[in-house]
């Protein structure tokens, strides 16, 4: 179309899988000099994947970058650096005990060596100039430990901007939901320097904040389920239209088996109130009940991956009060946790759930083996007929129950990992993300067993990838953003709050 600058940055049909999971799929889109493009989605719609890519983290499976016009092969940060993209990410990529100036030229220090010496005045200065053009008055030999969030924010905007330096041409700035923790304020001066900065660079703004994309976009991308499913010029979007394309269809009841929802039981078996973590939630009253599942609903940095490692004995609270079956107790630790009776099922299964090189009998048995080894002595096959029946009843697809965790799919992995806990005589089990990269059947096991923990009374808190699965298997959720919960719904069969309800009190 005339009229229309050629791209800076072009994606042509990028697709990546990890394993079974396609992260995303046949992903076109275009950045133009001088704009800010828009890119929103649910969490796990791939927005994170493609920028892994883009930062040469991750290879792509197909498709191709072009940038100005040229292919463009990304097989490292440093590539993607010396072709002008940037990140500002979300959890700040600064080294806290370094300066301000060593932190903005991190990797790129030859360039003010002389004889083998570093000529710290003349990165010192360089380092303002670019600070100067944030807009943001910190000295250079500052550490960057002692400076504020929103601070370091707008250090990390100035690193990016060095790529000038480096780059013929415009460079490309990707904002990973730069605006996640900053005060009103805050997010308005970052929002001034973008727009400043326009002229010498283009930007991605990834957030889920829908207001906040349509105040500084000039071009929105939507994404959904790794696909991009649509893109327009903000002046023909809205908060509302947005909605809709993010979330698309519901899901079928049968599926999350909500004709096996049962009443929760009257037993309060978790209770916070006025629970707190400075920097990550504030105020959190709730109750858990007996046979219930309680859906936790938030982006990422809302505070409710923090609040669920809280109950997991993971993240202490700071002030309020928690009661676990009756007790006062500050959960210090997952052991502690283990002992008022809380399972944690966690996101990151390999790494926290499960000790990969033993069994899957030896795993099961990790937190009841003092059952199983009464007077110190393991009695092995009590242990591996246990596991039998638990490969049987989950129809978990190992080899035998002798076989390392390593070799076991996610899917069974995760089987694992929820059997162990139940076996113990969990009462509470923490779920966070449970059906993480699990195929349909290996999901459709966890409802199954979701619905069969609870008809025995054991009560869950879910934290899950989609608002699909938290709508349709919960008795009742909890919204939360920006660290406080915003809204409670009552999620009954038949009486289920739709994914814009939700929505519209996470962002």
């Amino acid at each position: 179309m005339s009229g229309i600058a050629p791209p800076v940055l072009s994606l042509q049909g990028i697709s990546k899988s990890f394993g079974p999971v396609v992260a995303v799929r046949d992903v076109t889109i275009d950045i133009r000099a001088n704009e800010v493009v828009g890119l929103v989605g649910e969490n796990g719609a791939g927005k994170s994947t493609l920028m892994k890519i883009l930062s040469g983290l991750f290879p792509p499976d197909a498709g191709e970058i072009l940038h100005h016009g040229r292919r463009l092969q990304l097989n490292s940060p440093l590539d993607a650096a010396r072709a002008g993209i940037g990140m500002v990410h979300q959890e700040q990529s600064l080294l806290p005990n370094i300066s301000v100036a060593e932190n903005i030229y991190l990797g790129r220090e030859t360039r003010f060596m002389r004889g083998g010496t570093i000529r710290w005045k003349a990165m010192r200065d360089a380092a303002r100039r670019q600070l100067d053009r944030v807009q943001i008055a910190v000295d250079p030999a500052r550490r960057t430990e002692t400076l504020s969030f929103s601070e370091r924010q707008m250090v990390e905007l100035a690193k990016a901007l060095t790529l000038e330096e480096e780059t013929d041409g415009q460079i490309v700035v990707f904002l990973d939901e730069p605006t996640s923790v900053l005060e009103d304020a805050e997010m308005r001066i970052l929002f001034d320097r973008v727009r400043a900065l326009k002229s010498r660079a283009a930007f991605v703004f990834v957030s889920h904040r829908l207001e906040e994309v349509l105040e500084l976009s000039d071009r929105i991308y939507v994404m959904k389920d790794g696909e991009v499913t649509a893109e327009m010029p903000t002046a023909e979007a809205s908060v509302e239209r947005l909605y809709h394309l993010m979330v698309g269809q519901q899901a079928h009841a049968e599926y999350y088996r909500e004709d096996r929802q049962l009443p929760c039981g009257a037993e309060v078996v978790l209770r916070a109130e006025g629970l707190t973590l400075p920097g990550q939630y504030r105020n959190i009253d709730l109750t858990l009940r007996a046979g219930e599942v309680l859906g936790i609903a938030g982006v990422i940095g809302s505070g409710r991956e923090a609040l669920t490692r809280t109950f997991a004995g993971l993240a202490p609270h700071a002030q309020g009060k928690l009661t676990v079956r009756g007790q006062t107790v500050r959960l210090r630790s997952p052991g502690q946790a283990v002992r008022c009776g809380i399972g944690f099922v966690p996101q990151e299964r390999r790494t926290e759930g499960l000790v990969l090189p033993m069994s899957v009998a030896a795993n099961m048995s990790l937190p009841s083996l003092r059952r199983f080894a009464p007077g110190g002595v393991l009695r092995s096959g009590r242990e591996r007929q246990v596991a039998k029946d638990w490969v049987r009843r989950l129809t978990i697809r190992t080899p035998q129950v002798e076989t390392s965790c390593a070799n076991l799919s996610g899917g069974n992995q995760q089987k694992v990992v929820l059997a162990k806990w139940i076996e113990a005589g969990m009462r509470v089990l923490i779920l966070d993300h449970p059906t993480r990269g699990l195929d349909i059947g290996a999901k459709e096991d966890v409802y199954d067993l979701v619905r069969d923990v609870c008809a025995q009374g054991v009560a869950v808190l879910l934290t899950a990838d989609t608002l699909e699965e938290t709508i349709g298997l919960s008795h009742a959720i909890l919204a939360m953003r920006d660290g406080a919960i915003t809204q409670r719904f009552d999620a009954a069969p038949g009486r289920k709050p739709s994914q814009l309800d939700l929505i519209r009190h996470m962002v």
